[in-house]
């Protein structure tokens, strides 16, 4: 098979494996990958578990794949039993607060670096381990500020000491999934990244309910994003399995579709041996040369600038949620002051100078949408000066929505099929806007308010109790939800949940959808155009609306200038991908 163009394919060679095949066997496997998809490169594992793989076997397996033109580093899985004695830690991982499991790491690293010019550590090197010994040390900080010292400390003596070994040694650390968490396991990629040479990046979405992470699809692209801005240049790739979505093979390929549309530099496969003989590897191979052609015309991801700074939590993967309704994120560490739009959520706060951030950025012109978990979070730290939203503690169903934008005459009433649960949010009248209203009863609460600050505008989006209930939510609703969050970018959609719309800088867009059945997704275009072509069929959609322009209301005398707005309706089907450019 011809190697992909705009990208490289991996696969991890675990240990369990490498305990009992032989070189035949291997071969057997590479035969199968080299029918089906290009392999360019494998990380094979000396140590998960209690099994390690000796110096020797690690030479040859090597010198094979390297025979039939594969590269090859090293990998570890941080998982043992030292000296046979169980730790009070998920997953048996390491301990590095006690002497002897640090020796028993140093030397599995030692025996590594022999034999590899590189090194990865699976997503496995975190400690939530609670022994005395780690008692005793953590003393008066907390687990998290224990943690992060300690696993920043053994990076930096892991990575000399293989460096001490082959002074040619590339150390690469992969982080989980779970970002918001990291911090509680020590994962701490604000001082590891600079410490290893490069980190990598575990994309696999598996299940949004049956996983215990809340995982949603869009995460797939949206944390490849997150690590890239992390470490620009130095991440690696995305790591892919079929954990969870083996009952389900658009869910394997969704991971890697979404990873590779996201810019990884590299696909890692999780893992070899599986996939070998395994009805997963054809259809991923036919899959990935289409994304392949569809990553090269793509320029640069450019989403709305969502901070999510190093250690923080809160609203858990909410971002990822409003992905999955058509929302374009790019999520950074960074605050980006220069950015149209920003989008603050719960985790936003944990920065501790983010209201003298979002004052300055909003009052200097910038649009700010914050969520009510930030909203909680920063109450009495100054954000009552830019809004008249106060807090009521009290909570509402509701099913019906009234979208009335401030800047328009216009407004449209949409139903949810289910109730929905919010907060009970009170403002002043004309102090602040309601620009998305939930109607109950005799009764209305906003869902989504605006206020003027400075020379900019500060929106407060009030998401529900339980997150997956903005799947609920009407297509106009999104629609209207979107318009905000998009300030600055040319085009947005609006559809039902369960779709995802990537955008990049060289005017290509796509869109997938993950809908039960064929439904249409409006596509909107802020300024004059001739329609929109499809980038792989050259099929072009021409018919539009013009979406209704800023209406001055009652006895105003001026709206905020506003392009006009052209809606395009496009039908899409399950499990389908389509990108456009739009035709000036």
């Amino acid at each position: 098979m011809e190697a992909f163009k705009n990208f490289k394919i991996a696969a991890y060679v675990y240990a369990y494996y490498l305990k009992d095949a032989d070189d035949a066997e291997i071969q057997r496997g590479i035969d199968y990958f080299k029918k089906y998809i290009h392999l360019d490169k494998v990380y094979i594992e000396n140590h998960r578990g209690v099994v390690d793989i000796p110096p020797q076997r690690l030479r040859e397996v090597k010198a094979l794949f390297e025979k039939n033109g594969i590269e090859t580093s090293g990998g570890i899985t941080s998982t043992q039993l030292v000296d046979g004695q169980r730790k009070p830690s998920y997953y048996d991982t390491f301990c590095y607060t006690d002497p002897r499991h640090r020796e028993e790491y140093k030397r599995i690293v030692r025996e590594l670096a022999g034999v590899f010019d590189e090194i990865i550590l699976d997503d496995f090197f975190f400690t939530a381990c609670r022994c005395e010994m780690c008692i005793e040390a953590k003393g008066d900080k907390s687990w998290k500020d224990y943690r992060l010292g300690l696993m920043e400390e053994f990076s930096h003596e892991i990575v000399d000491l293989a460096r001490s070994v082959n002074p040619k040694m590339h150390f690469i650390i992969k982080y989980p999934n779970w970002y918001e968490s990291y911090q509680e396991t020590g994962y701490n990629p604000g001082k590891q990244k600079d410490i290893f040479d490069m980190i990598y990046t575990g994309t696999e979405t598996r299940t949004a309910c049956y996983s215990p992470q809340h995982l949603q699809r869009y995460e797939s692209y949206s944390i490849i994003r997150l690590l890239e801005n992390t470490a620009p240049g130095r991440n690696g790739g995305g790591w892919i399995d079929q954990g969870g979505s083996s009952d389900n093979l658009s869910r394997w390929l969704e991971q890697a579709n979404l990873t590779m549309l996201a810019k990884a530099r590299e696909l890692m496969l999780f893992n070899f041996s599986v996939l070998v003989d395994s009805p997963a590897l054809p259809p991923l191979g036919q899959e990935l040369y289409r994304i392949d052609d569809l990553v090269g015309r793509c320029g640069n991801p450019v989403g709305v600038a969502a901070y999510e700074p190093y250690d923080a939590d809160g609203e858990d993967q909410l971002y990822n949620y409003l992905g999955q309704g058509g929302l374009n994120v790019e999520p950074s560490p960074y605050f980006q002051d220069q950015a149209k739009t920003v989008l603050l959520t719960q985790s936003s706060a944990c920065d501790p100078d983010i209201m003298n951030k979002l004052e300055a950025f909003v009052r200097k012109g910038g649009n700010a949408v914050v969520t009510v978990g930030f909203f909680h979070e920063v109450y009495d730290k100054g954000i009552k000066d830019m809004t008249s939203v106060r807090l009521t503690h009290r909570h509402v169903l509701g099913s019906e929505f009234l979208v009335s934008n401030a800047n328009y005459v216009s407004s449209e009433v949409a139903r949810s099929d289910e109730p929905v649960l919010f907060e009970v949010l009170n403002y002043k009248t004309n102090a602040t806007h309601s620009d998305i209203t939930i109607l109950a009863g005799e009764d209305n609460f906003p869902l989504m308010t605006e206020d003027n600050y400075g020379r900019g505008r500060l929106f407060l989006l009030n998401v529900p109790e339980n997150f997956a209930d903005l799947y609920k939510l009407p297509a106009i609703v999104w629609r209207a939800m979107n318009k905000h969050l998009s300030m600055g970018q040319r085009v947005y959609v609006g559809a039902h949940a369960q779709i995802n719309f990537f955008a990049y800088d060289n005017n290509v867009y796509g869109i997938a959808s993950y809908r039960p059945m064929a439904d249409t997704v409006q596509v909107v275009v802020r300024g004059a155009c001739k329609g929109l072509r499809d980038i792989e069929t050259g099929r072009t959609f021409t018919e539009f609306r013009t979406l209704p322009k800023p209406g001055m209301k009652g006895d105003a005398t001026s709206v905020i200038p506003e392009e006009t707005e052209y809606a395009f309706d496009v039908p899409l089907f399950p499990g389908r991908m389509l990108f456009f450019e739009v035709l000036d």
